[in-house]
């Protein structure tokens, strides 16, 4: 059987999971209702974070399709991915066009020399314009610096919603088959003229781990044959050689992995047996074939601490509390988790680095429904030195917004060292372009949610390091501090709410030295949340006023990271999620200070 191997990317919700799960259900691979993202975190936010692969087969011939993130915090995924296929297709918005990752994905794709398909989606929206899209998709294809060859790809329209494509925009609108067409079309054989009897050579691009396996890598073979107990040499990238063997292969169908007796070259298999193997190493059954290319993955951009929660309130949630198990957990974790480096030099703070506060926030998330309890540092950038220059990360940022509210974020990203590159008018909506320090976007998202009162669109990608913009103020609010223990009381709160916006309600329960809001004027206040009222035996109209509380700011985690300063700690715990200062009493934080 011949076989298929091809990854679908594109920006974030341009439809890519919606798209792969109609293909799944047309060819008959998954029942109606199964989703690519299985993850409860991916389907709460509806975002793709992990890669994650099915097949198909359609016409006598196996499809094997990987289905990326969106997301630029999640771009690690996407690199490793495109060396094990052999074309993409690249799905665009038909009413936003070609977006910051698209760039990203894209660029990547055309240096590995891969010819893609265009998949114009979403060509039923009200402000749909395909043609638009597609001029802009080549456009961006030159600026990019494709080939004569890549520039010259197949278009195929689709509403991945519906289940329908079509090769011309006026085509009956029927099934998935033209696009499946095409990509039998366009896409080259994976195991054509591969010899069945030429040695092993498998290279894994993604691992899984099982409770009974162990270990598991999920690998593109270009040569041979593999099997379960062989015998195989296992291949750093810098040539040390070590021996194991495989005990289980597993393919794709569908969405499930099936044992199977052997997968040949050109598939995509999972093997089992090598606790030690990584993503990039070479899998071989001759002690001395060259190795693969190896896979490189960008580095991360951003840096902070994860410590033991040592706040009054610790141990109360969290069925994991010790530096040992916080530890561990991060140790599995890099064995999936490609994007991070984690530093365990000190043994009370974890230095953990990653692609941004997205990709730490879904480290954290996971980590507290599993049942942990820590606390992490304000997110810092990571500063490099190179020729005597001081260097750090820069973004692009791309914003569509209604044009009221231009003025407002150009104003703010200006203060946060962001310089314009580009303004296009569509209508009553512009789209701006602006470049500026992954430093000025930290704790930007909520203000530019209630600039653009939520109509707003931001998107950002690594552009790469460049010169040390300079001092950015961003924090115009101070920090209201708690300087009792206790229940907080609904009455001292309707008083506090005047002085600023509160993260706290009514009877929960506070310690000193927690931040139970902010303060508009930037100056950091102390306060006593649970002083209730005092009682008197004198009663007269006017005395009780009603209390109407402003609803608060709920901390998630994001938003702690967000909004957080330099001198607190996002204390997180299966349930709750705290503000604290360092040092929790006044006394120590003027010793500190000094």
């Amino acid at each position: 059987m011949e076989i298929r191997n091809i990854a679908i990317i594109a920006h974030v919700d341009h439809g890519k999971t919606t798209l792969t799960d109609a293909i799944l259900k047309q060819t008959g691979a998954a029942p109606e209702g199964t989703s690519m993202d299985s993850d409860a975190l991916e389907r709460e936010r509806g975002i793709t974070i992990y890669a994650k692969n099915a097949a198909v087969e359609y016409n006598g011939t196996k499809i094997n399709i990987v289905d990326t993130p969106g997301h630029a915090d999640f771009g690690s995924e996407v690199e490793r991915v495109l060396r094990s296929i052999d074309s993409v297709l690249l799905v665009v918005d038909a009413a936003e066009g070609p977006m910051p990752q698209t760039r990203f994905v894209l660029k990547k794709s055309l240096e590995l020399g891969l010819r893609p398909i265009v998949v114009i989606n979403k060509i039923d929206k009200p402000a749909a314009d395909p043609a638009r899209a597609e001029e802009q998709v080549l456009e961006l294809f030159l600026e990019l610096g494709a080939s004569d060859e890549q520039s010259d790809f197949p278009v195929v329209y689709a509403i991945g919603r519906e289940g329908v494509a079509m090769r011309k925009l006026d085509d009956e609108r029927k099934d998935l088959a033209p696009l499946l067409d095409t990509i039998l079309e366009k896409v080259p054989a994976a195991n054509s003229g591969a010899a069945p009897d030429a040695a092993l050579m498998l290279q894994p691009f993604n691992l899984a781990y099982d409770n009974f396996l162990g270990r598991i890598a999920v690998g593109r073979l270009y040569a041979g044959t593999v099997r379960p107990n062989q015998n195989v040499f296992i291949k750093k990238p810098d040539g040390e050689t070590r021996q194991g063997r495989v005990t289980k292969v597993f393919t794709f169908k569908g969405l499930e992995r099936v044992e199977a007796t052997e997968a040949p070259a050109g598939d995509i298999a999972l093997i089992a047996g090598l606790p030690d193997i990584y993503i990039g190493e070479t899998v071989t059954t001759d002690e001395n074939a060259a190795l693969l290319p190896a896979i490189a993955v960008d580095e991360p951009t951003i840096t902070l601490n994860f410590l033991v929660n040592n706040s009054p309130f610790a141990g109360r949630e969290g069925k994991y509390v010790t530096s040992r198990q916080i530890r561990d957990r991060l140790e599995r974790e890099l064995e999936v988790n490609v994007g991070l480096k984690v530093d365990f030099t000190s043994t009370d703070a974890f230095r953990v680095s990653g692609r941004g506060e997205l990709h730490i926030a879904i480290l954290l998330e996971n980590m507290r429904r599993e049942g942990y309890e820590l606390q992490v540092s304000q997110p810092q950038v990571i500063l490099r030195e190179e020729e005597g220059v001081k260097k750090e990360p820069f973004e692009e940022v791309v914003i569509d917004t209604p044009s009221e509210f231009q003025g407002a974020i150009i104003e703010k990203l200006g203060l946060r060292a962001f310089v314009l590159q580009n303004l296009v008018q569509h209508g009553n909506t512009v789209r701006l372009t602006l470049l500026g320090p992954t430093r000025g976007l930290l704790g930007y998202k909520n203000i530019f949610i209630v600039d653009t009162k939520g109509e707003g669109i931001l998107s950002s990608r690594f552009v790469g390091f460049k010169p040390y913009a300079g001092e950015i103020k961003k924090r115009q609010v101070g920090s209201m501090i708690s300087m009792a223990n206790g229940k907080a009381l609904g009455y001292s709160l309707w008083y506090l709410q005047d002085r600023g916006q509160l993260y706290i309600k009514p009877a929960m329960e506070v310690y000193e030295g927690m931040v139970i809001g902010n303060t508009s004027k930037g100056e950091e206040m102390l306060a006593n949340p649970t002083k209730g009222k005092n009682q008197s035996n004198v009663r007269s109209s006017g005395m009780d006023e009603a209390l109407t509380l402003v609803p608060t700011f709920d901390l998630t985690i994001e938003r702690g990271m967000e909004i957080m300063t330099d001198d607190e700690y996002l204390e997180i715990t299966p349930k709750s999620v705290r503000l604290r200062k360092q040092f929790l009493t006044e006394n120590d934080r003027a010793k500190a200070r000094r």
